[in-house]
């Protein structure tokens, strides 16, 4: 199959939220689900790989503040997986961030082991740390009540998502049923 590497447009938009959905399913992120491109500040950088038929296989959005470039968004297609586009993506972010002046390129992402797994691979190294914590009315009726404090009459909690400190780890993962370590990834560049 032949992929282009390229620059997204406005036009992608439906195809780019296809791919991140699909891609995102059998991760620790199957439920980020976004109705609109969220977007990415100039001097960001917003990329795609597409197949043959102009739909988007896989995607990139990196954004910059000083010196640091971080990947917000990454996530190939199932259906393309194991193609080398990520490391496609990848190869010409870093390109683009040493020129915009970064000296560090890293992203944030979840405990999914295959994801974990190909950060190291590209040569990120792992650092910070916090959890992702969700109290989901659907996995406990009283998870959302356990995760707060002062109750506002009249709102009955169904899911809250917070974050919080690794060292309570231990303690959280004993009372909820969704507990996600989220890693910072950097490297040098």
């Amino acid at each position: 199959m032949t992929y282009t590497l390229r620059t997204y447009t406005p036009a992608d938009e439906t195809s780019w939220l296809r791919c991140r959905v699909l891609a995102f399913l059998d991760t620790a992120f199957y439920d980020s689900v976004v109705p609109a491109k969220p977007v990415i500040a100039a001097p960001g950088l917003e990329l795609v790989v597409v197949d043959g038929t102009g739909s988007v296989a896989a995607l990139m959005d990196t954004g910059i503040e000083g010196d640091a470039a971080t990947i917000d968004t990454v996530a190939v297609h199932p259906d393309h997986r194991r193609r080398g586009l990520g490391r496609q993506l990848l190869d010409r972010t870093r390109d683009w961030a040493r020129s915009a002046g970064a000296t560090t390129l890293d992203a944030w992402t979840r405990d999914d082991v295959n994801t974990l797994a190909w950060y190291h691979a590209m040569g990120f190294d792992e650092s910070d740390h916090y959890l992702h914590v969700y109290a989901n009315h659907y996995s406990d009726p009283s998870e959302p009540t356990r995760a707060i404090t002062e109750q506002r009459p009249g709102i009955h909690p169904v899911v809250i998502f917070g974050h919080a400190p690794l060292a309570d780890e231990r303690q959280l993962r004993s009372e909820f049923a969704r507990v996600h370590v989220d890693r910072r990834f950097a490297q040098r560049l």
